[in-house]
């Protein structure tokens, strides 16, 4: 850790900023990821913040702690870029230079060792065939960090994996089960591109797959991963505060 992090001035706070969502177990997952991540990093404040459907706001929070004189790492569980990244977290982060925010959480190495676990909990095997199940976003970007985290998955997997999305980008994950099917799959397996429960998540199970595995949730290689952005965070403010001093 940096001496912002660990040293003799208080530690850089962090905000984890989730999407948001009305579903019960998908709130309480993300919970379960900001006790996690705040167990590794113990004397940090950690907060969770969002940019839809639930508050507080990724605005208001890292308002508040800016103003309160505090530096601040913003660390989106967010896995690709989209709109809320570009839009939202920038407009929460840019008018404070004593915060930094990082990019989207994927893809990543360390999410592809979340999913290969959640589908071996499923049931998964090597035989079967893979549909990545991604949010989707307005942004091509979003469909173009999706596709990668495909690749990724195939590559440690060892065979190619589809990719569907639930809203804003094509295939959809049925068609991306159908099509699976249509060229000889014995069985399709939906890999969750998730952090957790959701509207999206619940409609996977409605794409005609034979296993839908579980979002990876508080899986310990995204913690991993968190911790490893915020001590980024940590030592690009250390960098500004050296440049201006």
């Amino acid at each position: 850790m940096t001496r912002a992090a660990l040293g003799s001035e208080p530690p850089t706070d962090l905000v984890l900023v989730a999407h948001g969502t009305r579903d019960a177990a998908g709130a309480a997952t993300t919970r379960a990821v900001r006790d996690a991540v705040a167990q590794r990093l113990p004397g940090v404040d950690v907060r969770l913040a969002f940019v839809d459907v639930q508050n507080p706001t990724v605005r208001d929070v890292v308002g508040a702690r800016a103003r309160a004189g505090r530096r601040v790492a913003v660390v989106p569980l967010l896995l690709s870029i989209g709109y809320h990244l570009e839009v939202d977290v920038t407009a929460a982060v840019a008018p404070h230079p004593r915060v930094a925010s990082s990019a989207a959480l994927g893809p990543h190495p360390l999410l592809t060792q979340a999913l290969v676990d959640r589908l071996t909990e499923a049931g998964a095997t090597s035989g079967d065939d893979l549909v990545l199940a991604a949010a989707g976003s307005s942004r091509a970007a979003g469909a173009t960090d999706a596709r990668a985290a495909a690749r990724m998955l195939g590559d440690v997997w060892g065979r190619p994996v589809q990719v569907g999305f639930g809203a804003s980008a094509q295939p959809s994950v049925p068609d991306a089960v159908a099509a699976a099917r249509a060229a000889g799959a014995r069985r399709v397996v939906v890999s969750s591109y998730l952090v957790g429960e959701g509207f999206f998540a619940s409609r996977l199970h409605e794409s005609g797959a034979d296993i839908v595995a579980a979002p990876m949730a508080a899986h310990p290689a995204l913690v991993d991963l968190a911790v490893h952005r915020y001590a980024d965070m940590c030592a690009r403010l250390d960098e500004c505060e050296r440049a201006v001093g």
